[in-house]
């Protein structure tokens, strides 16, 4: 199957709740779309594995606005969100959440009829919306690519790897990748490129990603030129199930259960702890996550850890009429695989949940390379240190909205083919570097172990505990995995190119782990996700820190010192 050349006004790289919406507002502002994914359409990413809640001033359920709702986000940023994007996405979020019930996203409704908000910690109000406690990130996926898929003006690309995006005279003009079914080459000549391509907590050994959750989005913009923001910044989710090992349940659904019915966290010998770290009190769910990691880390290293060094979570004291009520069929689900919750406790522990840092847009998501957007959970700017529960898919509807609209606004009429096709032939002749003939049964085994072994080198230097020796060891062991990554050889094939596929994903994670390790070697204090054991203090004076890419392709970090209070 020969290569296939494509044009649009729009494209979209990536198809979770902040790319499907920026191909449905790019399309509703009457431009041409093409939407890829490296998975299935809307299947890939974190949406649709995301549980609970999102966060917007509704003011149903209470008085609220946007400027509490951005209030509360500033402050639990830990002094390093952009005051810019927080406002532009907390001012957007009722607009958004609207729209997406219009496409059948089924918000949970009060008897009176109103929509249901309920109260996460951070926030000062109860403002977050939810489909059922379990699945808002499914329905929300599902609504949007219903609202998208008989659109004749949005092209849809499944299983498609985007690895270069095309930079022609400092703007981008369009991007190339290849099918992995069949290999087929493909280049999209664009007036805009949008990129939402979600996070990169994969790089992790313990975490709550798909396993596609790779990094790309960050070294595709960096390679094009874009500017990176506190790479170092990756929140760790707080009480994700560690033991006993269990079937068929997400490891973070503890928290929305936690949230309603007060489940109390026990130390390793049976005291609650929470309200030495920040006087939460018993029986209730106040704490940030960055607090609550902390806290869970802090007893496990001073000797009060549970057997598998987590806490334990305890609903033992909750009647069974309200368990059964708030875990409906999930506690069937529990009690079949022996775990009783009128008697028995779980262990939980802190595993790497969202990438806080990202590419630096301004309000209409540009990136510094014109031509080049960014949307979703690929951006620097919303969380800062510290995500508020709620927060992260009001952020990929927002920003995934405006950057549609604003690629589709600015879109122009002659289009770079010229440029998009030279880089197309160079590309490939990059990409054929990683062919070797050796037998096809060598790929698979050889990249998973490099992958294993990338994330226990990123889980015990650079996860939630860091100290300069262990960052130090983590730089040097994440180096050395350089040649062991070049010397992996992978068969050719004309069909199915998983392999390669796997290889380029693989880079790529360690790309994005460089560059989170350097950067926690330079912020030398304790703020919010980022905890430094040899530096317990948060300096007065905040800072973020730049990610640029050299010639080299060596990431460069510089210091922003940020006003303090915004």
């Amino acid at each position: 199957m020969g290569p296939l050349h494509l044009q649009t006004d729009v494209l979209v790289v990536g198809s979770g709740a902040a790319g499907l919406m920026a191909a449905r507002a790019a399309a509703d502002e009457g431009a041409r779309v093409i939407l890829t994914d490296k998975s299935l359409i809307s299947r890939g990413g974190a949406t649709i594995l995301a549980q609970m809640t999102v966060a917007v001033a509704l003011g149903e359920a209470e008085e609220d606005n946007p400027e509490v709702h951005f209030e509360d986000t500033m402050k639990g940023s830990r002094g390093l969100a952009d005051p810019n994007i927080v406002r532009a996405v907390v001012e957007r979020g009722p607009e958004v959440i609207l729209e997406a019930e219009g496409y059948g996203v089924k918000w949970a409704r009060t008897p009176d009829g109103k929509r249901s908000q309920a109260f996460a910690p951070g926030h000062s109000k109860a403002r977050c919306v939810y489909v059922d406690i379990l699945n808002t990130g499914g329905a929300t996926a599902a609504g949007l690519k219903k609202a998208i898929w008989k659109d004749e003006k949005i092209q849809r690309l499944k299983n498609v790897m985007i690895t270069k995006v095309v930079v022609e005279e400092g703007r981008a003009v369009g991007a190339i990748g290849f099918e992995m079914e069949a290999y087929r080459p493909i280049s999209i000549a664009a007036s805009s490129v949008i990129l939402a391509t979600g996070g990169l907590t994969e790089v992790y050994e313990r975490n709550s990603a798909s396993a596609n959750m790779t990094g790309d989005g960050f070294v595709l913009a960096a390679e094009a030129g874009a500017e990176v923001r506190d790479m170092e910044m990756v929140q760790f989710f707080p009480i994700a199930h560690l033991f006993p090992p269990l079937v068929g349940i997400d490891p973070i659904m503890w928290d929305p259960f936690r949230y309603k019915l007060g489940g109390r966290l026990l130390n390793g010998q049976m005291e609650e702890f929470m309200d030495k770290y920040n006087g939460e009190v018993a029986g209730k769910y106040t704490a940030a996550r960055d607090q609550t990691t902390l806290a869970i880390f802090r007893e496990v290293e001073a000797g009060r850890g549970t057997p598998h060094g987590g806490a334990y979570l305890d609903f033992t004291m909750v009647p069974e009429e309200k368990l059964k009520e708030a875990f409906g069929p999930v506690i069937d689900i529990l009690r079949n695989q022996g775990v009783d919750l009128t008697k028995d406790m779980v262990e939980v522990a802190p595993m790497a949940h969202f990438m806080l840092g990202g590419v630096r847009v301004d309000e209409a998501m540009h990136t510094r390379v014109p031509g080049l957007l960014a949307s979703g959970e690929l951006i620097y700017g919303m969380h800062g240190a510290n995500r508020l529960s709620g927060n992260a898919i009001t952020e990929a509807l927002v920003t995934g909205r405006i950057a549609g609209e604003t690629a589709a606004r600015e879109k122009r009429n002659e289009l770079d083919e010229a440029a998009v096709r030279r880089a197309f032939d160079r590309e490939m002749e990059r990409l054929t570097q990683f062919w070797h003939p050796v037998p096809v049964d060598r790929d698979t085994a050889s990249l998973q172990t490099f992958k294993r072994k990338l994330q226990q080198i990123m889980w015990k230097g650079a996860g939630p505990l860091r100290t300069e020796s262990g960052l130090q060891e983590a730089l040097e062991d994440l180096r050395a995995l350089r040649e062991e990554l070049n010397s992996i050889s992978l068969a050719k094939q004309d069909k199915f190119a998983l392999s390669l596929f796997e290889k380029l994903e693989a880079a790529n994670m360690l790309k994005v782990s460089e560059a989170i390790v350097l950067g926690a070697l330079e912020r030398k204090e304790t703020r919010g996700a980022h905890v430094r054991l040899d530096y317990d203090d948060t300096l007065t004076q905040p800072s973020s820190y730049s990610y640029v890419l050299n010639e080299a392709g060596e990431w460069v970090v510089s210091e922003i010192q940020l006003p303090v209070g915004v």
